[in-house]
């Protein structure tokens, strides 16, 4: 089951760099977290995705004695990653679920026989007595705890069996650990230091910044249509990842797009396992596959070639948003992080987080206290990721903020290539306020925000006449505005507070910042969008990746995709294993035409080489 074992006796970390992985130099940032934890220092690394976490781990795992160990925390991904080692000649493996029990024994036969660059673990396994006995009958060379995060105890992707992983040290205290996320604020950050016991490492941090993912929020109108649009003129054959809370949203809109011609497939925990585990292989393992999911999709996702995510509702945090975004482009080539915000987004959130947490009969002060901290937990969430989708200023600097970053306006997120406008919506403000203050006081009557925009509106419906709204003083006060931009106002409100949903039925009412609006003490700055987004400046980022190959080129390289393609199928392995489009892409601009001149191109290593080497010169000479 082991790869071939390339001899890497006596070579230092740059040299196992080009021989095994093909590059010539390190990124920014991995030369000294590899140096210190070959040396045996513990590190914890955060990192953005696509910043070449994983070599931070693998390298020292090559170069140190011994087998690393690499707790990941799902087991449905393991096959490809092990793939993609086995494919530079890495002698890695797996042990799961997913074996039978002769398949488990090879695997411990071979860990124990010394005969394992690298050996994957899930979290729940490595805390069996079964497995610690056998990682003390043989020799490891480190432990890395990929996808960190999933430690902290009110992240978005906890995981409990993560908390165990404190105990590493306390067995195993001569073995360096390496903890790696690419997601932590400076307070997750200390958290997962905590609770991994991760204080005295040595601690690396590199920019969160993805300068290749183009990052738009754009207003929701017609959802479906809206990202059908952006599917078609900027994103045709590319594989993408689309986001929706439920799951009934999932289904209808994968159905949706295979309906418009775009191969999608749905993903989600309602589905079963074996239609789960297909989906994602076809998603991985074949081009333009487009994945429809809940977030139940896409941790530890290594697939390079994702050019786009994109959000039909709103994520509930900043983290969750950074996360799932930033699993396009891994390759570094230019991607888009595309969401649709509106007004029933922040009622949905709103409601949620003011929902207790659904236990039924008696509650205990101590679980009520608890409730209430989770409470404020989430509505602070919610308040700093409604704070990017509504800022006027650059989208990237104010996500960097967020984890505790500065940045310059970067010139490629909607707000810096389109600008939206700033208008006092302070008597706008007013006029809301008014209208839901005059319903709970003088009607004692609480309505939703369509109800509202009706009365502002001055529209005569049958819910309006029944409850005789029309006699309102606030009736018609709001006719200078149309329906979508006083769902723009009252989505403003909400976002900063000054209006709160009434979590059992979704009506509005007032807050204690509220006063202060309808007392003049406060102005209300509100953005409004403008008519219509450019898309030709939109897109030119997300279509930079096609103009970088010269013309001339680009045959060369779709004949050499297609190489690939057949090649990975036969091998039935994803054809980001075989090569990534970007040694594809190189490879068709410079056109080799020795094996030595192929071995220069960033990408192939001395055992991809051998082995794909002449096929692609073969493949060039057509």
């Amino acid at each position: 089951m082991t790869a071939p074992a390339l001899d890497l006796h006596d070579s230092d970390a740059s040299q196992v760099l080009r021989r095994v992985f093909g590059y010539d130099e390190f990124r920014e940032g991995q030369g000294e977290i590899i140096e210190h934890v070959v040396a045996g220092g513990d590190a914890l690394v955060l990192m953005p995705t696509g910043g070449g976490k994983s070599l931070c781990y693998q390298i020292p795992a090559l170069v140190r004695r011994g087998t690393g160990v690499v707790v990941s925390p799902l087991i449905a991904l393991m096959q490809d990653q092990v793939d993609a080692l086995r494919a530079l000649g890495v002698r890695a493996d797996f042990l799961n679920s997913s074996l039978d029990y002769d398949q488990q024994r090879v695997v411990e036969a071979t860990f124990r026989a010394g005969e394992l660059d690298l050996l994957y673990l899930a979290p729940e396994r490595l805390r069996l007595e079964s497995t610690q006995k056998l990682l003390d009958g043989g020799d490891i060379a480190l432990f890395a705890i990929d996808e960190a995060h999933c430690v902290s105890q009110w992240g978005h992707d906890f995981r409990p069996d993560y908390l165990a992983l404190s105990a590493l040290h306390e067995r195993w205290p001569d073995v360096p650990r390496i903890a790696l996320t690419a997601t932590a604020t400076p307070a997750t950050h200390q958290e997962i230091a905590g609770r991994l016991r991760l204080e005295d490492a040595r601690h690396f941090v590199a920019s969160f910044d993805r300068p290749n993912i183009q990052y738009r929020i754009t207003p929701k109108t017609e959802p479906r249509r809206q990202l059908l649009e952006l599917l078609r003129t900027e994103h045709a054959g590319d594989a993408g990842i689309v986001y929706c809370l439920s799951r009934s949203s999932v289904e209808k809109i994968a159905e949706f797009l295979v309906a418009n011609g775009i191969p999608a497939l749905p993903y989600h925990a309602g589905l079963d396992a074996g239609t789960r585990a297909a989906n994602q292989a076809r998603f991985l393992r074949e081009d333009g596959v487009v994945i429809v999911a809940t977030i139940a999709f896409g941790m530890g996702i290594d697939k390079p070639d994702v050019r786009f995510v994109a959000h039909l509702d709103l994520p509930k945090s900043v983290e969750g948003y950074y996360q799932e975004t930033g699993r396009a482009g891994r390759d570094g080539l230019p991607s888009t992080a595309w969401l649709a915000y509106g007004l029933q987004d922040v009622v949905q959130l709103r409601k949620l987080v003011e929902t207790p947490g659904g236990r039924s009969g008696p509650v205990g002060r101590e679980e009520h206290d608890g409730d209430d901290a989770h409470r404020r937990r989430q509505g602070r969430h919610l308040d700093s990721m409604l704070a990017l989708c509504e800022t006027v200023e650059c989208r990237r600097v104010q996500l960097l903020a967020y984890f505790g970053q500065e940045g310059k306006p970067c010139g490629n997120c909607d707000t810096c290539l389109t600008p939206p406008e700033s208008w006092d919506g302070t008597i706008a403000a007013q006029k809301v306020l008014s209208a839901v203050y005059r319903l709970d006081r003088e009607r004692r009557q609480r309505f939703g925000a369509g109800h509202v925009i009706d009365i502002l509106m001055g529209k005569k419906t049958p819910k309006v006449i029944q409850f005789d709204h029309d006699g309102l003083t606030v009736f018609g006060v709001g006719a200078d505005l149309s329906a979508n931009e006083w769902r723009g106002v009252v989505r403003q409100l909400l976002a900063r507070g000054l209006l709160a949903v009434e979590p059992d039925h979704g009506t509005l009412a007032l807050t204690d910042g509220s006063a202060s609006v309808l007392r003049r003490e406060r102005e209300v700055p509100m953005r409004r969008e403008p008519e219509r987004t450019p898309k030709a400046k939109l897109a030119k980022a997300a279509k930079a990746a096609a103009a970088e190959l010269p013309e001339e080129a680009a045959p060369v390289f779709e004949k050499l995709r297609a190489w690939r393609a057949a090649s990975a199928k036969e091998q039935g392995v994803p054809p980001y294993v075989v090569f990534h489009d970007k040694t594809l892409r190189e490879i068709a601009t410079v056109r080799p035409s020795s094996l030595e001149e192929l071995s220069t191109v960033n990408g192939v290593g001395e055992n991809k080489l051998a082995k794909y080497g002449q096929q692609i010169l073969d493949t060039l000479a057509e």
